[in-house]
């Protein structure tokens, strides 16, 4: 798989697009009629530039237009099959059809991870599952796709799911986490701090344990991962902490590789580099590489097409994220430009030997993903930014709630629910620290904000609400943390 080049890989891209096309056009039923609705004949459709101009499908237009039989192979629901659900953050939520071929595709993703960590025949391994294991994706395909790696190639693995449950967790990682050579902690990354913030104030020894960490369904910034990699004592930041790309549509998609994490972290204090790589917008997305053979994506107008098989195949789907697609030659060719030589730098990081040359996708999450002020679109990453200072961060989980608002004379402003943790008493002094603490990062990150801040001075700092540690409203225990109250 590995040993294929960037140009290979692209070029199965597009094959492996045009052939499951090709494939659905005939074999699904919603598809076919789809298609002929827009007046696409798929004779026509041959070259991939013939398939740019095939439209698109989201859940609006396509998914909720037909019966969920009509949308799978030859208009059968599939034997074997298992349910998951979207959230619902746009609206109701829609129930996809998955076989146990997404669950083998991630156990092949999870391998990479599994490898680059030198989990072996005699490496002892403990894997936590801190998804919720319900209707959701993240807890049973991680619990199976764990499962199936582990058996195909005889790892001395064992798997553990306690979900959400904090005190089964802390249990766990006192009587059972030592007796393994390491210990996986797999989940959502406000919990996954929250569980490693109060594990320490438990006094758990961590850094004893070996952990390494696998994250989902949001974008981890790279003062994230340095406080999770301090946090665990990490030896190899590359190799212990990895996000997974994946969607309730079709499972896994994509891994943020060790090459991954490399480029994220260069780019991150070069603006010019960052804004060639991404584009010109001020936040970090998801950068991760995805296997041709399983799944494909595409860029349309700032948003993410994917084309992916499996009981409801998905042909130029809109995912609802934006963000964009290159090649590792891409890649490796921009840095070039700013005199870094990727292959150099991944020596440098002990990670030659899991540089891979597949292609990347970069992710900015729901394009509905921040709030306005004044013109402004404020992103949740600017705001987590601030929340690890040292000065603030020993009081607060890092998990908020912000909205704009308006006062009495229709005054905007941004307020900024933010959870404290647990036996700290909110105080004038922690408010004004952390409105400092934002208000920096916001000027740091935004030319714009400097603006605002100049002509409206204090009215552009932002009102802090504290909430004592999982308050119902904002902070309920147990399900993803909402950033951003439209």
């Amino acid at each position: 798989m590995s040993a294929l080049t960037s140009d290979q890989w692209m070029r199965e891209r597009e094959l492996r697009m045009i052939s499951l096309f090709k494939e659905a056009a005939v074999n699904v039923p919603a598809y076919a009629d789809f298609l002929s609705q827009a007046h696409i004949n798929p004779d026509q459709v041959n070259t991939y530039e013939d398939f740019k101009n095939v439209p698109f499908v989201n859940k609006k237009n396509y998914l909720t237009q037909y019966p969920i039989e009509s949308l799978c192979w030859n208009g059968k629901i599939a034997d074997a099959s298992v349910y998951t659900a979207t959230s619902g953050s746009t609206g109701t939520p829609f129930y996809f059809l998955r076989t146990e071929q997404l669950d083998w595709q991630y156990s092949v993703l999870l391998e990479e991870f599994l490898e680059r960590n030198d989990i072996l025949e005699n490496s002892p391994t403990l894997v936590v599952v801190c998804f919720g294991m319900g209707l959701w994706i993240g807890g049973l395909i991680t619990y199976k796709g764990f499962e199936i790696a582990a058996i195909r190639n005889k790892y001395q693995l064992s798997l553990i799911t306690p979900g959400f449950n904090k005190k089964e967790i802390f249990s766990i990682l006192e009587k059972l986490a030592p007796k393994y050579k390491q210990t996986i902690l797999a989940g959502y990354p406000p919990f996954i701090k929250d569980i490693l913030d109060e594990a320490e104030a438990l006094s758990i020894p961590l850094k004893n344990l070996n952990i390494k960490t696998l994250f989902a369904a949001e974008a981890i910034s790279e003062k994230y991962r340095d406080y999770i990699a301090e946090k665990i004592g990490s030896k190899n930041i590359f190799r212990d902490i990895m996000s997974i790309y994946g969607s309730a549509d079709i499972g896994a998609m994509a891994t943020e590789t060790t090459s991954a994490t490399l480029i994220k972290r260069l780019a991150r204090d070069n603006e010019q580099l960052f804004s060639e790589l991404f584009s010109p917008i001020k936040k970090t997305p998801t950068l991760a590489q995805f296997n041709p053979h399983f799944i494909n994506f595409e860029e349309q107008d700032g948003q993410l097409l994917l084309t992916g098989n499996n009981a409801m195949p998905l042909i130029r789907y809109a995912i609802g994220d934006s963000g964009g697609v290159f090649s590792f030659a891409h890649a490796s060719k921009t840095l070039s430009t700013f005199g870094i030589n990727l292959h150099e730098e991944a020596a440098k990081a002990g990670i030659s030997s899991f540089v891979q040359e597949l292609p990347f996708v970069y992710v900015y999450e729901r394009i509905d993903l921040s709030t306005s002020f004044y013109g402004l679109l404020i992103y949740p990453e600017w705001i987590k930014a601030a929340l690890y200072d040292e000065a603030v961060s020993g009081s607060i989980t890092g998990k908020f709630t912000m909205l704009t608002k308006s006062d009495e004379h229709e005054n905007q402003y941004l307020e900024i629910n933010i959870e404290m943790k647990k036996e700290v008493d909110t105080s004038d002094i922690l408010k004004s620290k952390l409105s400092e603490s934002i208000v920096q990062s916001l000027l740091k990150h935004s030319s714009e904000y400097r603006e605002i801040e100049k002509g409206l001075g204090d009215f552009a700092r932002p009102r802090i609400v504290l909430w004592p540690a999982e308050d119902p409203l904002f902070f309920k225990p147990g399900v993803k943390q909402k950033w951003v109250e439209k």
